[in-house]
């Protein structure tokens, strides 16, 4: 039946604002268990018999329910005013128009959450020494079920990427050496999210742009994220390249691991002799040493959660320097 001021919400109704499975969602599936890119692992609220009248203590769970996964995803809902017995409950479009809210926000991966916390560093992968091919590593996060990677991910969790050139390895920074730091410094912080991947950084060449995949998109084979080429000198054929994949599909998934190359594709590389080098650093066709760290980005109980859900352990998969 369709519902305006003054009359009366049915116990039906009120289940369904509770406990709706399909949308319109109801607060369990937001909050709760849910389903793929719904839940967030909180405690579900139960619902009420056929018949029942429906308490002011009963509303007031739901709306302190929804007021929480509102403080957490940072979205202004208005519906939520505490009741006492013989209060009017606002109209029905209102309630159902702010539980719509924070479905979009949770299945979008909370993009406006701050109730969060970068990790200290979980693997560090460095290069064995200098090259002149490549540098490849793969890392994993490990969650101890499905849903709990689910919910990391809903709840606004991330996968942190960060690179670094620790050094030359030989008498001072080459130009090679230059063109990975600028890469280095155009992707930035690079970060996996529920629905979408970014980087910090900005500049070079995009060659591969899957910056619009997240965690929802990926499959057991690498999903390459982003693929950025040097734009300009002498090098522009030198690239970074992020990909990632699951253990399983999404909603079955525990694992995910990021494969960062660093590629310089240069040829003709080579040492010069030692001794016989006219002033040019010997290794001047080589790359220094480089660095790739994985971090996670952890959703955190300050801002209305009351549990949340963070890796299991966290692991170097290869690590390859040619």
């Amino acid at each position: 039946m369709g519902y305006k001021a003054g009359e009366t919400i049915l116990d039906d109704q009120y289940n369904n604002f509770v406990a709706s499975s399909s949308s319109p969602y109801g607060i369990n599936h937001i909050f709760g268990t849910g389903s793929l890119q719904y839940g967030l692992g909180q405690t579900a609220l139960a619902q009420t018999s056929a018949g029942t009248t429906i308490s002011a203590s009963q509303w007031n769970s739901l709306f302190s329910a929804m007021n929480n996964v509102a403080n957490h995803t940072n979205d202004s809902i208005t519906s939520t005013t505490s009741r006492s017995a013989g209060d009017p409950i606002a109209v029905i479009s209102a309630l159902q128009g702010d539980l719509n809210t924070l479905a979009a926000s949770v299945a979008a991966g909370c993009p406006n959450a701050t109730a969060l916390s970068t990790s200290a560093t979980l693997v560090t992968s460095n290069s064995s020494t200098r090259w002149a091919g490549s540098h490849v590593v793969e890392q994993s996060t490990t969650f101890s079920d499905a849903n709990h990677m689910r919910w990391f991910f809903n709840a606004g969790g991330k996968i942190q990427i960060n690179l670094s050139r620790l050094g030359n390895g030989g008498s001072s920074a080459t130009s090679k050496d230059t063109s990975f730091d600028q890469l280095i410094s155009a992707i930035g912080t690079f970060l996996i999210k529920s629905q979408t991947s970014t980087r910090s950084g900005s500049g070079e060449t995009v060659s591969t742009n899957g910056l619009a995949n997240g965690f929802y998109d990926l499959g057991t084979g690498y999903t390459t994220l982003l693929r950025l080429t040097q734009d300009s000198g002498t090098y522009t054929s030198n690239y970074i390249q992020i990909e990632a994949k699951l253990n399983a599909a999404p909603g079955t998934a525990t694992v995910i691991t990021v494969k960062t190359s660093l590629v310089d594709a240069d040829g003709g590389d080579g040492t010069f002799t030692s001794g016989n080098t006219s002033g040019v650093d010997q290794y001047a066709n080589f790359v220094g040493q480089t660095s790739v760290i994985l971090k996670n980005v952890d959703p955190t109980t300050a801002e209305g959660l009351s549990q949340v859900y963070t890796r299991s352990g966290a692991a170097q998969v290869t690590n390859t320097t040619a």
